[in-house]
Order: C-alpha cells, then structure tokens, then sequence
C-alpha cells in the first residue's frame, strides 16, 4: 500500500475546483427560480422536460464532478490538504446526487411528497456546513450554507403542496426567492474565487 501511496503522491495544488460547483448550483438555482417566484415559465409537460434536464446536467453534475474530484484530491493524491475541503467533498457529492434526482423527478411529474424526509437530511448538512465554514472562519462560505438551510425549509413546505395547496403555494414562492438570492450569491462566489487566483484580486471568500 505504501508503494502505491508513493506512486500515486502529488504536490498540493491551489486549484481547488469550488468554481465548478458553484457556476453549476448557482446556474441551476437561476433556472428553478423564476418559474417557482413568478411562475415562468408556467409549468407543464414541455417546461418540466426543459427545467428538469438543466436540473440534471448543471447543479447535478457539475457539483458531482466537483466532489469526487475534491474526495480524490484529499484522499488519493494528496493535491488538496485544507481541512475545510473535506465539507465542501461531502457538500458538493450529496448536493449533485440529489439534484439528479430532483431533475428526474420533475422530467417523470412525480409527486413532490416524496421530498419531504430529503429535506429534512439536507437541512441538517447545510446546518453541519454553515456551522463548518463559520468555525473556520470563511463567513462568506458560511453564508452560502446558511440560504441553503433556507432553500430546504422552503422546500419542506413546498412539498406538502398536494395535501395543503395554500402551504405549498407559500413554501414554492419561498422556494424560488431563497433559490435566486442563493444563486446569485454563488455567481458572486464564483467570480471571487477565479479573480482571486487567476487575478491576484482580494476579494472577500
């Protein structure tokens, strides 16, 4: 196992690939949005088609390529060695497998009901993260966890909209107003990580 450790050992590298995540989540957060906030585009089979393959290949994949790589960075090969990467390895992975499953359940038209225990598990990692980047501190890393604490609570409620219309009509316009105002905080995020390395900028992160 040694000899395989030295063989597979690389030098640390500062490019970490949070970008990647965020532009993905952000992205997909500016698509759901609008259609929950202000009903557009107005729901139906061809919206639902459209919403739910961007679902799919954006925040799904996107933060799904981003976690494994930071798991194998961290676990493998040694190129990342920040403990804070380790939250963001496990964030980035159950996030983007979860939005697959959100994307296929909006192309299949399944009952949203089925969400609510998910909800319940991610409030808890976003409450895990918030509380992470807080400790660190990263505040502006912090914050990001802390509208996603918002995003799930929203969607608890947004899901029980077949057995109470009014709650879950209450908790989607929540859904899409957390959604928007986390994905423009992860565009602001995306942006501060690239310039800074790229740029030599110092913005907040």
């Amino acid at each position: 196992m040694s000899l395989l450790q030295a063989s597979v050992s690389l030098p640390t590298s500062p490019f970490v690939p949070f970008a990647v995540g965020f532009m993905g989540l952000g992205t997909g957060y500016l698509i759901y949005g609008p259609q929950e906030l202000f009903g557009f585009p107005k729901r139906g089979p061809s919206a639902d088609l459209g919403v739910g393959v961007w679902g799919i290949w954006l925040p799904g994949l996107m933060q799904l390529v981003t976690g494994l790589y930071l798991f194998a960075g961290l676990t493998l090969f040694g190129t990342f060695k920040a403990p804070p990467d380790y939250v963001a390895a496990l964030a980035f992975t159950a996030y983007g497998i979860h939005w697959f499953a959100i994307g296929w359940n909006r192309l299949a038209g399944a009952d949203p009901r089925a969400n609510v225990g998910m909800t319940v598990g991610y409030m808890v990692l976003s409450a895990l993260g918030a509380l992470s980047f807080f400790l660190v501190p990263d505040n502006p890393v912090g914050g990001l966890f802390i509208g996603l604490f918002f995003i799930y609570v929203s969607d608890f409620f947004a899901s029980l909209g077949p057995s109470f219309p009014k709650l879950g009509a209450w908790g989607t316009k929540a859904l899409g107003f957390f959604h928007l105002g986390t994905g423009l905080w992860l565009m602001y995020l995306m942006w501060a990580i690239v310039l800074n390395l790229v740029n030599h900028y110092t913005l907040p992160l």
